[in-house]
């Protein structure tokens, strides 16, 4: 098993938990890393409160402190929210939502033997209570204890089988003792009922291909690279230009990688360059290789036209040109880079014009996505140095 490759899924499961089971992510949680030839995980979802049933009594001081503590977690002031839930449990020791809260404030501070303690001391007297079951398995995850998480959310699926947030974190789990068929089981699991769940299917792609079965992964890749996920993108150019699981198709991979490397993937950005490279003979591909590139980026452009049937070209002008005889500037200018980044040396010409004048009352002079890209360009050598 790579053991790289672990904290970028295991990274996942945190987020599934925090968004799922209302955990957050601790302060001194692992951080993610990229494996090779992989992207970093999906962002952090904005944290919610364990859901707690019952009314809540305006006149009980002890749900009064209850409620300003889940409050105070749910504005991330964990240490503030800590103190609350103490003082709820001191005037009501039996109070089981303070105490589960508690632990998620300690997670959240990166308390994890603390979290673990209150956590387990609640289960011992409350072992229905699916939500503390479910923070202290993130616990357990973040402490890389695997045997211990596995059996908490075993044990919380053998009473709960539609949990799925602890479906996916299990496959997680499986995934970091080994066992990649358990986790890509744990992960269909997840999908079979909740199908728009893009991070697990994101990550059964990986683990599918991590045991080399790219004939399964590539649809999973590009079901979740269709819904948007950045990392599933990059994922799908690489299995278009390889041919790994589907015929290989230069202009689909340029295409991918696009939308990948314009959402921050840098993987993506990388592999545009190395097409550039190829495309300028800069490196060791052969004249054919070369040739299929250059062809590539020109398919790539002129299918840009096609998301404007309404548009009429004149001549061989670039898209963000006609774009811009319409008046659309700003959304000019986008299409302008991305046609100058697939090597359309008038787009790049029209760029340089657009950063030293601007156009009067639309766009300024020394626009700053203008000059992010010009720097790129010339980095590669495709454009001089701005300052």
């Amino acid at each position: 098993m790579n053991g790289t490759a672990r904290p970028v899924i295991l990274s996942l499961a945190l987020l599934v938990l925090a968004s799922g089971c209302a955990t957050l992510r601790p302060s001194q949680s692992p951080t993610a890393s990229t494996p090779p030839s992989t992207a970093s995980a999906p962002t952090t979802p904005a944290p919610r409160t364990v859901a707690v049933p019952g009314p809540v009594s305006a006149t009980d001081p002890a749900r009064a402190r209850l409620d300003e503590g889940r409050a105070l977690i749910a504005r991330g002031e964990v240490a503030a929210a800590a103190v609350a839930l103490r003082e709820a449990l001191r005037l009501r020791p039996d109070l089981a939502e303070a105490r589960a809260s508690l632990g998620l404030a300690l997670y959240a501070m990166g308390d994890l033997d603390g979290a673990a303690d209150e956590l387990r001391g609640l289960l011992r007297v409350r072992a229905d209570f699916a939500e503390a079951r479910l923070t202290l398995a993130a616990v357990l995850v973040a402490r890389q204890d695997w045997p211990a998480a596995r059996a908490e959310l075993e044990a919380a699926l053998a009473a709960r089988p539609d949990l799925v947030q602890a479906s996916y974190t299990l496959g997680v789990v499986r995934y970091a003792q080994g066992d990649l068929a358990g986790a890509i089981d744990a992960y269909r699991r997840v999908l079979a009922r909740a199908p728009s769940a893009h991070d697990a299917r994101y990550n059964l792609a990986l683990v599918l291909k991590l045991a080399r079965r790219d004939a399964e992964a590539t649809p999973e890749f590009l079901a979740a690279a269709e819904a948007g996920l950045p990392r599933a993108q990059y994922f799908a150019g690489a299995a278009y230009a390889t041919g790994a699981g589907v015929e290989r198709d230069l202009v689909a991979a340029i295409t991918w990688w696009t939308r990948a490397a314009e959402q921050g993937v840098a993987q993506a950005d990388e592999s545009l360059v190395q097409l550039r490279q190829a495309a300028s003979g800069r490196s060791r591909r052969t004249p054919a290789e070369r040739q299929a590139v250059e062809q590539a980026f020109g398919e790539y452009r002129a299918r840009l036209w096609k998301d404007y049937p309404g548009l009429t070209r004149e001549g061989d002008e670039p898209l963000g040109a006609a774009l811009l005889r319409q008046g659309r500037t700003g959304e000019a200018v986008a299409i302008l880079i991305r046609e100058a980044a697939a090597l359309s040396e008038p787009a790049q010409r029209i760029l340089e014009t657009l950063y030293d004048q601007g156009i009067d009352g639309q766009l300024p002079a020394h626009d700053a996505r203008i000059l992010a890209y010009l720097k790129s360009a010339a980095a590669e050598g495709r454009s001089r140095p701005r300052p």
